[in-house]
This record gives C-alpha cells, structure tokens and sequence, in this order.
C-alpha cells in the first residue's frame, strides 16, 4: 500500500477513534493496535500530527499513538522494534519544524522528542542539540518558544539518566551549553523586567513564559550537570540571587495582572534551582550562604517583605535557612582540627550571620507573626472544628505548607541557637503570666502562639523551665477558665501538657491532670477535646478515672464524622485499653457493639479500617479469653483483611495478621469458622513477604490450639506451602519453616510425623551430609530427636528409605546419622534441645547392634554435656536435679506490672507436662539405659564397653548419678 492511500487508512481510523459512539470507537481502537507493529505506520502518523489542516482532536490522538509506540517499539531489543530506517526518517521528520500552534500538542511533541532523546541521543541523534539550540535563536516567537519548550523536555529527560556512562554524556553536554543557557535566562529576564515597566503586558507575558521555560533548563543543567560545581566557577558567577531581588520587586505587577500567576512560578523555581543545588552540592554553595541568607532573611523577617511576598514563597525561604542551618556539611567536627575547611568556613559565614540581634529578630518575629493563628484558620475552627483539628502536620508538609514549615525552621534554630533563643522565649513567657482578658484577642492569640513554642522546644527547654510549678501554679488555672474565647488557650495548654509530659512532670500530679481532661473532655468544642495524647502513665493512678475518661472516648468517637478524627480517637482508645490491659473488660460493652457499625460505615476508608484493627488487637488482648464473644464480627473482619483476592488486603493485611494472631493465642477453644479462615494462609505463604514471620506465629498458634483438627484439615497443603517455599528461601526462612515442623512433633509426634513426612528426608540428608549453616543444623537435629524419642516406628521406616535411597546398609547410614550428631552438638545452643538430643540418642539403648554399641562413647559424651546443662546442684542436700522438670501446673503469681498469661500461654504450659523433655528426668533416663544395656550385654562386656569412654566423662557421670 503507497503511503497516501495508507495516510487516508489510518486517518480514517483515527477519526472513527474520537467519536463518542462506543460502537465506532472500539473497532477503530482494535485496528490502530494492529497496525501498531507495521512497518511504516509511525511514519503516518508523523505526517498526519504535523498537517496543521487536520481536526485537533485527531491530531491529539496521532501524537499518544506515536508516544505510546516509542515506549514499545523503539528499542533494538523489542519484538517487533521499529527498523533502523524507518527510525532514522522519525528523528529527522520531528525536527524539521517547531511551528505547532496548538499549546497541548506541542507539550506532547515535546515530550515525545525527549523519549526519543532518551534512547538515541548523542549517538544516534547528534545533530538534536545543535538544532534546538540554533531554533531557540531564532526570531521567529512561536518557533523560539517550541524549541525552548522541546529544549527543557529533553535536557529534563537526559538529567534523569542515574547510570554512571549516561551522567557523564550529560556533563559533557552541560559544560558545552551551559553558558548559552545562561545567557538565554539573562536576556528573557532582561526582557521582561523592561517590558513591565514599559507596561507592556502582552509582550511582557511572552518574555517570562520563555524565562520560566529557560530558568527550567538551567535547573536541570545547574544541579544535574556537574561533577565538581566550584571547579566551574561559571555556574557561581553566572547565577546570581540578585535576578531573584529583582523578579521578587517586580511583582509589584498589578494583582490583576496575567503576568502576576507567571512571575509567581519563576520565582518559586528560582528558589527550588537554589534549594536543589544546596542539596546536590552543598560545598559548591558555600559561596552563596551569605547571600541566600541575606536575601531569605529580608523578605521573611523585615518590613522589605511586605506587600512583595506570598505563601508559597515565604516557606521556599524558611526552607532555605532551615536547610542552611542544619546541614552537616555545614558544621565543624567536635575536634576543630579534623574539620574539614570547607566546613569551617560555611561555619564562619554562618556565625557571621546569625549575630545575637539577627538571631533575636528571626525568633520573635516566628512566633509572633507566623505562629499566630490567622483569620482564615479561626474561621474554620468555627465553622468546621474537625478539619482543623486535625490539620496536615508531620511527614514532609513542611516543605510545602506555612504552619508546619515556621514550626520547623523554629526547631532547628532554637536547637543550633539555644543558647541566645532561650532567654528570648522566657521573656515573652514572662510577658504573659497570669490570666489573659478574653475580650483582648490580641493576647489571646499571642499567649497561644508562645505556648506553641514552649511546646515545641520542650526537649531544649528542659533545665530552664520548671513545669510542675508552672502547671500548678498558671497553667491548671487557664484550663479551668471556662469563657468560649478561652477555649483557644484551653486547647493549647492540654496540648503544651501532652509535649512536656515525657520531657518533666511529676507522676504526683497525674490524678490531678486526668481531673482536667475529664472536665476538658465534657467540653462542647471538639478541637479542645481530641488532643487528648497518649501519655506515660502508672496504671493505679488512672484506675480511678478509667471509666468516665472511656465512657466520654468513646461518646467523642460517636460525635465526630472526619476520618483522622475517628482515627486519632481510636488511637487513644487503644492506648489506654493496651495500659490498663484486663481492667479494662468491666467497660468495653458500648465499644464492642459499636465497632461493627464503624467497620461497615468505613467500607470506603481503608485507614480508618486499619484503626479499627489496632484496636481490636488491644481489645482482644484486654479480652482474654472472652474474646470469643467477638467471633461474630471478628471473624469476617480477618478474614477479608487477609484474603489477598480482595482488594483491601494491600491496607490491612499487616494489622489483619496480627490481630488474627491475637485472636488464636486468646483463643478458650478451636470453632470450626476459626478453623475454616486457614483457607486464606496457602495464598499468604505464596506471597513470601515481609509478613511470613506472623503467618508461622499463626500456623504455631493453631497447633497449639487444636493440632489433630488443624492437622487433619490442613497438613497436606501446608506440607505443600512449605515444600514450595524451602525450594527459594533463605537460611533464616528456612530455619522459621523447620521450626514450625519441630512444633506439629512436638505437639502431635504421631500425626506431625505423618503430615510433614515428604519434609523429612531432607533433613535426614542435611544432618548426613553435616549441614554447614549451625542454626539450621540445630533445627535439624531438632526435628530428628522427636521423631526418634517420641515415634521410633516412623524413624525406622525413614531410616529404611534411606537407606534404599542412598544404596547404604541401614546400620552404616544409622552410624554416619549418629557420629554428625555427636559431631555437630555444640550447634546446638538452647538447653532443651540439648537435652532432647541426649534422650533421643539414649533412646536408642539398650541394643546389640555393633553400630550403636560402636558409638556408645559418643552417645555417653553427648549425656554427660546435657547433664552439665540441665543438672543443678541443691546445696542443702548436696545432691543434683534435672531443672527442667515441671511436675505440675501453677498459674503464675502476678506482679502489677506483668500481664496475664493469654491461653495460649497456659496451653503451652500444659503441654511442656507432657514432653519429655519436660517430664523426663535425664539423670534417671541414663541411669536406667545403662542398667539395661548392662542386663543385656553383662557385667563383663558392659565393662569393656564403658573402657571406650574418656575416665574423666566416666568419673563426672558417676558424680552425677551418684544418688541413684
């Protein structure tokens, strides 16, 4: 098909792709992607994008075509890439004009040029540069503008390239433009400073959309282009902040302005190239401290910034003090003389700078201008209380937001300058002692915003502030001050006390604080209620409050509507349900029939359902074993949290485990729908995620709680889980895998054994062949000893497969079995499978078998080692114990602090009476095994026997089996 008849073709279906009628849009769409691997089809579309005549939509539509298609198709290595040919045409054809007229076509031209850019240039495509950079001289202002447009997309393109050939190609490059770069933002700036006060505005708004465009492509190449900025002074020289003073002055451009948003952007990107460069090359930057400061600091903290500055500028500023003052590279090393002097001059500059009236001057006017509260924020405290109390703070807000970005920049000046800001900040706290008149908003706006500070410097402020005189003495008295203009010192001050409760103050006046909260609690305004924090607190002294400071959170959690309010309720719930732990069973009625209805309100809120899970988790665990109550709801909520075919799963999963965990470790009794959520843990396990620690934790949990009814229902596929994952994983994941296999024999010798029995011959083979990895030969061995002390039926029939596996003699391959075992104890480091060891190896006598008695010295050496580990010695009698028998069950004596046992705990307890390890004395179990070998062998060859054994080992054997 000739390349006309080929153009209408493809137009057409363009065309048919624009429509709205689904019926003409999905068979052109269907087509398109056909013809996406022809040969000859992007250079169509070149042709039809370029046809100025043609519909916009369909020249649109042309342009993403071609984009999406270099994404695919460009590279050599793609199937069905793009011929070398056709390619070479592509690039000629994009750069032969820059005349597009329409602004959002030209945009993804450009964009497209600088994909292409990102494959092909320098090499393949020299001549790219040189083109744009001689269209950007030219005269013509639509051209110049398209290619300064393209200029920016493909330099932004190529700095983003990380790999060390490609940064260095992107050097190169900048050290060859950046002075015509330069150049370019001087003139346009030039331009348009004397197109403003010309007043000529249309002229005006060309000149900045260019130098907007221009300072783009200086940032780029400034931060990105060089190695060693200092060695190229031409960046220093060049960029000079006073083009800054000047862009600032002229925004003295008419509010109503088109030029006003324009200019507004060219400023905010001169303070990111500055902010940037400061980040990327700090040393570089040295010598534009004194100036960034000067310049910063005069239009933050004096009167040359008013009427001149706006938001987003003034926090661009503090940002570039804040990130001065605290830059490591700026500080000299504790010892002077290992300071580097680059640093120690950065320091000078710095030191010269912040002098005590500068410093002074930049403290008083942070608080008492930019912490007050403002119109606009009092308006929304009225008018919708929630949102403003839980205003955007934390994360990385101070960079783009003024309240957190002063309070930011406060606390690093006052950390570096404590010294000269402390007396500073007492003296404006001293100004404003006692009760403030509520009809004086003035002081009651001052009084909140230095409170504010006193609170964020709590830490630094720590030996120059008494605090408990202060609460007790002013601050106890503010809260009680009860007049609705008051509530703005009400919420400050409960705020002040929940940011000095960690730093000092004393446990004494605790009860007295919770009185305060309670009453602060009944407040009607919502923002003095919710800041209600988490605090450190000893859990009799609270006990007295629990029920009214519970019954009004939880009457709070109904009242408010926000997310984050409800959140943060929660939060506070949690905590105090986590502090008080079973105390707290007596008044969680209301909660626990509330939560449903919070849950399914919240289907649309994956945060605050990840709330609701924490303190379900603390719920459960103050519950105990009355959680079961709960199953009802709590059942389904783990199971959709952790069901990795629903979509919420990616939120809740973490917290889903957890509380699944919780709910099984406080479990009284297994229920077949506790059962039956197992079926989501298959797909866990083949997540293999961060998360595999708390699937174990839950599986060890279910067979604590029921291990025939889990085993039964679900030991095959698990078995499979395992098998899969020991096939890819690490050796600490296979260590966690291998103990859960230890706890189903520890629990269930027979049916473990059973289940997990396609698992077994690999650890058979690791102990053979001497696993070199000691905590998973330790586990190995692990596993063998139960299986040989508690189902020596199973072990045979192993040691059989084995053994035909292997083409060995049973006996030989039971001998290598036992000397790596002998060999290999000291990887064994926790007493009670050093103990298991030496019964499930003395388990193997009494016996005839020439292998075993061959290794009898072994099997004696491995039993004294245990016994030195286990054997204590009673002073009174002079006699020895195994210490790790447990005879009966006790339920442990409780100190205040300790929490109770969880069920599980008391399971666990009970099945240690029942585990050898636990039930068995080991000094009677030698001496019984050796008084049976002796029977079967007799005195004489019992004697040879023992010959084999070290005299010392036969010497502390009979010290300790003296008694018997």
């Amino acid at each position: 098909m000739d390349m006309d008849s080929a153009s209408s073709v493809v137009l057409q279906a363009l065309t048919q792709a624009t429509s709205q009628d689904t019926a003409v849009l999905k068979p052109a769409e269907e087509q398109l992607r056909q013809w996406e691997t022809q040969p000859g089809f992007y250079s169509v579309l070149l042709n039809i994008f370029n046809n100025h005549t043609l519909d916009v939509n369909v020249r649109w539509l042309a342009v993403l075509y071609f984009k999406n298609g270099i994404d695919r198709y460009w590279r050599r290595v793609a199937p069905h890439a793009l011929s070398e040919e056709e390619k070479t045409s592509l690039r000629a054809g994009l750069i032969t004009n820059f005349n597009e007229p329409v602004n959002q076509i030209a945009t993804q031209i450009a964009v497209l040029i600088a994909k292409v850019a990102r494959l092909d240039c320098p090499r393949q495509w020299p001549e790219l540069i040189p083109i744009l950079l001689e269209s950007v001289k030219g005269q013509d202002g639509l051209l110049q503008h398209r290619a300064l447009l393209t200029f920016y997309h493909v330099t932004k393109t190529l700095a983003s390239k990380r790999l060390a050939q490609d940064r260095r190609l992107f050097q190169d490059l900048a050290s060859g433009i950046y002075s015509f770069a330069c150049s370019l933002w001087s003139h346009h700036t030039d331009c348009f400073l004397q197109q403003v006060c010309a007043r000529d505005e249309a002229a005006a708004l060309n000149s900045l959309e260019r130098t907007l465009l221009s300072l783009k492509v200086l940032r780029k190449l400034t931060v990105h282009g060089f190695q060693d900025p200092q060695q190229n002074m031409e960046v220093m020289v060049k960029y000079d902040i006073y083009h800054l003073y000047f862009l600032v002055s002229g925004r003295q451009v008419g509010s109503e302005s088109p030029c006003r948003e324009k200019l507004e952007k060219t400023i905010i990107l001169y303070t990111k190239v500055l902010l940037d460069f400061l980040e990327y090359h700090p040393c570089a930057f040295i010598p534009l401290i004194q100036r960034s400061l000067e310049f910063a600091v005069t239009y933050v903290f004096t009167p040359a910034g008013e009427g001149v500055t706006f938001e987003r500028f003034i926090v661009q500023c503090m940002n570039l003090i804040k990130l001065i003052v605290k830059n490591d590279t700026y500080k000299p090393a504790k010892n002077i003389d290992e300071s580097k002097p680059e640093s120690l001059e950065a320091h000078k500059i710095k030191t010269a700078f912040f002098t005590h009236p500068t410093l002074t001057e930049i403290g008083r006017r942070l608080v008492s201008h930019y912490f007050l509260l403002t119109e606009e924020e009092l308006a929304m405290w009225e008018e919708d209380p929630e949102s403003f109390a839980v205003e955007e703070t934390g994360g990385d807000s101070w960079k783009y937001s003024l309240r957190p970005c002063t309070e930011v920049l406060f606390l690093d000046i006052f950390h570096n300058y404590s010294q000269t800001l402390t007396p500073v900040l007492l003296d404006m706290v001293q100004n404003l002692q006692g009760p403030t008149n509520v009809e004086d908003p003035v002081q009651l706006l001052m009084k909140d915003a230095v409170y504010n500070a006193v609170g964020l410097a709590a830490y630094e402020l720590f030996d120059n502030v008494d605090f408990d005189q202060w609460f007790k003495n002013q601050l106890l008295g503010e809260l009680q001050v009860s007049h609705h203009r008051y509530k703005l010192i009400r919420r400050r001050v409960i705020w002040l006390i929940g940011q000095w409760i960690s730093v000092k103050f004393k446990s004494d006046l605790r009860p007295l604080l919770y009185e305060v909260i309670l009453s602060l609690m009944q407040d009607p305004d919502l923002v003095v209620k919710s800041p209600v924090d988490d605090f450190e607190f000893r859990t009799e002294q609270f006990l007295p409050y629990l029920e009214s400071i519970f019954g009004l959170l939880f009457q709070l959690l109904q009242q408010v509507t926000e997310c984050d309010t409800k959140m943060q309720v929660l939060h506070v719930i949690s905590c105090v349900i986590e502090r008080v732990n079973t105390q707290i069973r007596p008044y969680v009625g209301c909660l626990v029939q509330y939560l449903p209805l919070l849950w399914k309100q919240s289907e649309e809120h994956n945060m605050l359902r990840c709330a609701i899970l924490t303190t379900l988790i603390h719920l459960v665990q103050g519950l105990g074993a009355e959680s079961k109550n709960l199953y009802p709801f709590l059942l389904p909520v783990i199971q959709l949290s952790t069901d990795v075919s629903q979509p919420p799963h990616v939120y809740l999963l973490e917290d889903g485990l957890e509380l699944w965990l919780v709910t099984l470790e406080n479990s009284p009794a297994i229920t077949p729908e506790l059962l039956r959520i197992f079926q989501n843990m298959s797909a866990l396990l083949e997540l293999s995620s961060e998360n595999l620690r708390t699937c174990f934790q839950i599986i060890n949990a279910y067979l604590y709680l029921s291990a025939t009814e889990f085993l039964q229902n679900y030991g095959e596929s698990l078995c499979r889980s395992f098998c899969d994952l020991l096939k890819d994983i690490t050796n600490e994941g296979q260590v966690q895998v291998l103990k859960v296999v230890e706890i189903a024999l520890k629990v269930s010798p027979i049916l473990g054994a059973h289940m997990f029995q396609p698992l077994l011959p690999a650890v058979f083979r690791g102990i053979v062949d001497g696993e070199r990895y000691p905590v998973v030969m330790s586990t190995y061995l692990g596993i063998m000893g139960r299986v040989l002390l508690q189902n020596f039926s199973f072990f045979s029939s192993l040691l059989s497969q084995m053994a035909s596996e292997c083409n060995q003699e049973i006996d030989h391959l039971l001998g290598s079995m036992i000397e790596m075992w002998v060999d290999r104890m000291d990887n064994i480091t926790q007493p009670e499978r050093r103990k298991l060891s030496s019964l499930a190896l003395l388990s193997l006598l009494p016996s005839d078998n020439s292998v075993i008695q061959d290794k009898f010295c072994g099997i004696i050496n491995i039993s004294v080692e245990a016994l030195h580990d286990v054997m204590t010695e009673d002073p009174e009698t002079a006699t020895f114990k195994d210490c790790m028998l447990m005879i009966h069950f006790e339920e442990p004596k409780l100190s205040d602090e300790e929490e109770p046992p969880t069920e599980q705990d008391k399971r666990k307890k009970l099945l240690a009476l029942e585990d050898p390890v636990h039930s068995v004395s080991l000094q009677q179990f030698v001496y019984e095994k050796l008084k049976a070998q002796q029977a079967m062998m007799g005195d004489q060859n019992f004697g040879v026997l023992m010959e084999t054994v070290d005299t010392e080992l036969v010497r502390q054997l009979q010290e300790f089996l003296q008694a018997l």
